[in-house]
């Protein structure tokens, strides 16, 4: 008799895991619907405020590309201010070069027309000086002046 028994416990096992099972099966479901409907809204969440986002990265992105304009900007600007003061610093001192070479070739050939014996221009002044002196003082007509003047070229 013992089997039946058993027989009769292990049915009312089975009724009573039969239930748990079915408890379980349904919270699985129950999870499973809840999961899909969250999806759904989170879904549509993005869709509504997705078009917000999108605006508010588009801000963000043209505050940033003006920020970033404004920088470069002040670079470049700082840049061309350092090349040109180069340039001008160059410019000086390449003026200054010119102009002592200007004076050493002036002087050389200054120097050189003296020892061949070529008077300067103011030498030639001062020869025109002394013929317009000596033809005032000795009313001649003063036909020599012109003479002196292609000397002087």
């Amino acid at each position: 008799m013992a089997k039946p028994k058993l027989k009769s416990a292990a049915k009312k096992a089975a009724a009573v895991g039969g239930d748990d099972a079915r408890r379980i099966g349904k919270t699985v479901i129950d999870s499973a619907q809840q999961i899909w409907l969250a999806g759904l809204g989170a879904f549509a969440k993005a869709q509504a405020e997705g078009s917000k986002l999108f605006d508010s990265l588009v801000k963000e992105g043209t505050s940033l590309d003006a920020k970033t304009r404004k920088f470069t900007q002040a670079k470049v600007d700082e840049a061309r201010g350092n090349v040109e003061s180069t340039l001008g610093q160059v410019r000086e001192r390449s003026q200054e070069t010119w102009d002592k070479l200007e004076k050493v070739f002036e002087d050389r050939v200054s120097r050189s027309l003296k020892r061949l014996g070529i008077p300067t221009h103011a030498d030639l002044k001062r020869v025109e000086a002394r013929i317009d002196a000596l033809s005032r003082g000795s009313k001649a007509a003063p036909a020599k002046r012109p003479a002196a003047k292609r000397a002087a070229k």
